[in-house]
């Protein structure tokens, strides 16, 4: 396992191919969580090799490019799993004057290869793919946390180095593979380039996300946290700092570096030791009206949802709840994620509240 000292300000990029963990890059992680949010993980093909994450992207380009009609048929619902249009998504009601200019389509996890889902024709042929890379992300998920653990110095009684991955493995969970499209504008529509991004501030919801991302397709920008003035300071006077696809150190890299992110449940976990930091996706500022079409990948952990988020029994963590006076809230993984996905989705789930308010009433 190596490590690249980054410049100060710049998210380092850290090698974890090693086949053992490894103290230094485990607090190494840490220190990048802690400090950043983020941190690229090297991708040189011998945790997931490269040519199939291209040819996953072939499969996102495919499924997108399918009519609409035909997407509609696995829209996405209250189960966070589905296809989402254009505008579905408000990341950022707040600042945002229409929905987000993207669409996706979130793949739950897979059961001996099979989706647990409607999928689309072109989805249904490459099934086995999916679920195949579905996998290699949840290995690396766990690889990460069992560093994170090491660097937390979790106490060895309660589990040590085991203790957050095994929280994510033996039941259900909200772990998502995210296929995004992120279009180019047609010069007719309504797009308004002073004030109308492609996806809007926001933190993610879960444990880590890993991001696959294309050469020459920037557009991620990040709030660094020492910068944040305030919990939600997203407007425009934020510190937004561009995020490369391909760090220095990296351009030649048989496939850029796998972006990784802390999202706010393992933040709530950690007494915010972890940053879950604000990003968004912008248009780019150079090129023809609206940008050329943006492609990623993103896959989202999350713990086995009947997990009970109490403190993660570390004296990193616990030493910052007390300092703070503060202590870990409990909840279970899938009310935290419900929490979020409720204010995401707003029409979605205000239009089951108000349904079950006129059950009750009547």
């Amino acid at each position: 396992m190596a490590i690249q000292n980054p410049p100060q300000g710049q998210i380092p990029v850290i090698d974890i191919s090693g086949t053992r963990p490894d103290v230094e890059t485990a607090e190494e992680l840490v220190k990048a969580a802690s400090t950043y949010g983020f941190v690229y993980i090297k991708n040189e093909g011998k945790d997931i090799p490269v040519k199939v994450i291209d040819d996953i992207f072939d499969v996102s380009k495919k499924f997108f490019s399918s009519p609409t009609e035909e997407k509609a048929q696995c829209k996405i619902t209250e189960s966070n799993r589905g296809w989402s249009g254009m505008h579905t998504e408000t990341l950022d009601a707040k600042n945002q004057r229409v929905g987000d200019f993207k669409e996706a389509m979130n793949l739950g996890e897979f059961i001996d290869g099979k989706a647990q889902q409607p999928l689309t024709p072109s989805l249904i042929e490459h099934e086995k793919d999916l679920a195949n890379f579905h996998k290699y992300c949840h290995d690396m998920m766990l690889k990460i946390l069992t560093l994170f653990s090491i660097g937390l110095k979790i106490d060895e009684e309660a589990g040590g180095s085991s203790w957050i991955p095994a929280r994510h493995q033996g039941g259900s969970s909200g772990c998502t593979l995210r296929l995004l499209h992120y279009p180019s504008i047609p010069a007719d529509s309504d797009y308004q380039p002073s004030v109308d991004i492609r996806a809007g501030a926001h933190s993610d919801y879960g444990s880590i996300t890993l991001l696959f991302q294309r050469p020459g397709q920037p557009g991620l920008e990040i709030i660094p946290p020492e910068t944040r003035t305030s919990e939600r300071d997203f407007g425009p006077t934020a510190a937004w700092t561009p995020v490369p696809v391909c760090p220095p150190g990296t351009e030649n890299d048989p496939s850029p570096p796998i972006l990784v992110n802390i999202g706010d449940l393992l933040s709530h976990w950690t007494n915010n030791l972890m940053k879950s930091t604000v990003h968004r996706v912008v248009f780019p500022k150079e090129g023809k009206h609206g940008g050329e079409d943006r492609y990623s990948i993103a896959y989202f952990g999350h713990p086995v949802g009947s997990t009970v988020l109490e403190p993660i029994p570390s004296e990193m963590v616990r030493a910052l709840g007390t300092s703070k006076g503060t202590g870990v809230e409990a909840m279970t993984a899938d009310e935290h994620l419900m929490s979020r996905l409720k204010a995401t989705y707003l029409g979605m789930y205000r239009d089951d509240e108000q349904k079950d308010e006129k059950v009750a009433a009547a």
